[in-house]
């Protein structure tokens, strides 16, 4: 696991944007894991910075979301297909056919989980996933006591991810929806290569298990331990409980040229 303490969100921005615009200019036809929620957006926003400049082209990229709300209307704006379009995808050249996330409106919702794998898998699976990190070390919607070989599903959210989630949903925790579809944690380990950003001090005790705790069900994030390319990329603030901090920065500033993205 490495693990980037950066100055701040712009520093986010560049080393997380060159990750995906790496990936699609050595593999054009890349498969992006993309993910909603506050702590991917500076990278999202440079990557439409980057494509506007004529340095990066995604058309021929495809690109899965990790989850969807159950429920939410087609053209609510807080549906995760409509927030991904804002956010990103209607804002580089992406062919929007090839944006695919869980379907939240399935009538047979077993069955629409089982279709969404077998899509991943049909087109050859994740190059790149970006995600972020819950309070409570949820990643994507797998909330703690989530089975480490869980595969997409749908899972009840807890009441502190509907009162985290309150923000954008004008402030009311009962508006966020009790129920999800969300990639599994074996799903999102069998990426290529994984991406997870944090900022804050509010996401440090999440991080300090993440980084430094031991694997458990209790703090899903853990699991990411055991993936063979996984960067935490994070502030200086969310890095506020990790106990080898200097470490970190020393590895990363020591790091030899060849093995940045």
């Amino acid at each position: 696991m490495e693990v980037i303490i950066t100055s701040g969100p712009d520093e986010i921005a560049q080393i997380g944007a060159d990750a995906f615009c790496h990936l699609v200019d050595r593999k054009p036809d890349a498969v992006l894991g993309l993910a909603t929620g506050s702590s991917p957006l500076t990278i999202y926003d440079e990557i439409v910075r980057r494509y506007e400049g004529g340095k990066v082209s995604f058309a021929g990229a495809s690109a899965f979301t990790l989850d969807e709300y159950v429920g939410l209307s087609a053209d609510h704006p807080q549906r995760y297909r409509n927030v991904i379009a804002a956010e990103l995808t209607d804002r580089i050249d992406i062919d929007p056919t090839r944006v695919h996330g869980p379907d939240g409106l399935a009538e047979d919702i077993p069955a629409a989980c089982a279709a969404y794998e077998a899509a991943i898998a049909e087109a050859g699976g994740v190059d790149l996933q970006i995600l972020g990190i819950g309070t409570d070390g949820h990643i994507a919607f797998n909330e703690p006591g989530s089975s480490l070989a869980s595969r997409t599903r749908i899972k009840t959210l807890t009441a502190q991810t509907r009162v985290d989630n309150a923000r954008f949903f004008g402030g009311d925790a009962e508006a966020v929806p009790q129920h999800c579809l969300t990639q599994g944690l074996a799903t999102i380990m069998e990426a290529r290569q994984l991406l997870l950003v944090a900022t804050g001090r509010a996401k440090s005790e999440a991080i300090h298990h993440l980084v430094e705790g031991a694997v458990s069900a209790m703090w899903p994030g853990t699991i990411l331990q055991h993936h063979p390319q996984v960067t935490v990329l994070i502030d200086s603030a969310a890095a506020s409980r990790l106990a080898l901090s200097d470490y970190y920065r020393e590895t990363y500033a020591s790091k030899p040229a060849w093995q940045h993205f």
